[in-house]
């Protein structure tokens, strides 16, 4: 077992390793984008494609956001990871049931595929980020 401190030590040392995976993410995030827009466009027009792509930008952020905040306050001390943690998912939950409502409001005909773009972005970005973990990060920590 390693003595108290050498994660952190390990981690000064190597400070991107808590972004290192997000540029794979978001080119997945970018490749599913044009293919729901591809997708949404040849089988409900152009306001199914906006959504869909829309979808899968907005879980892309919600996810990147979340990534710097957390990355952010780990670099600081590893205690304000929860209370951050909780605090930007209490925040995006809210602000996107807001505009969800606000767009249900409008009768705006991209909303289903808007939907199946955020869980579309939600499934690839977690199966990449498995797959990242499992494969790229395994290898860089000699597992």
């Amino acid at each position: 077992m390693a003595e108290p401190g050498t994660r952190a030590a390990e981690a000064a040392a190597d400070r991107g390793w808590r972004l290192r995976h997000l540029p794979v993410l978001l080119i997945a995030s970018a490749v599913l984008a044009a293919a729901a827009a591809v997708v949404g466009g040849t089988t409900r027009g152009a306001d199914a494609a906006l959504g869909a792509a829309v979808g899968v930008g907005v879980t892309a952020l919600s996810y990147t956001l979340t990534t710097i905040v957390l990355a952010w306050a780990d670099a600081r001390d590893p205690q304000l990871v929860l209370p951050f943690g909780v605090g930007v998912y209490v925040a995006k939950m809210t602000l996107l049931g807001a505009v969800m409502v606000l767009v249900a409001s409008t009768g705006w005909p991209g909303l289903i595929p808007l939907c199946l773009g955020i869980a579309a972005g939600v499934a690839v970005w977690t199966g990449v980020h498995i797959w990242w973990l499992a494969t790229v990060h395994a290898r860089r920590a000699g597992r």
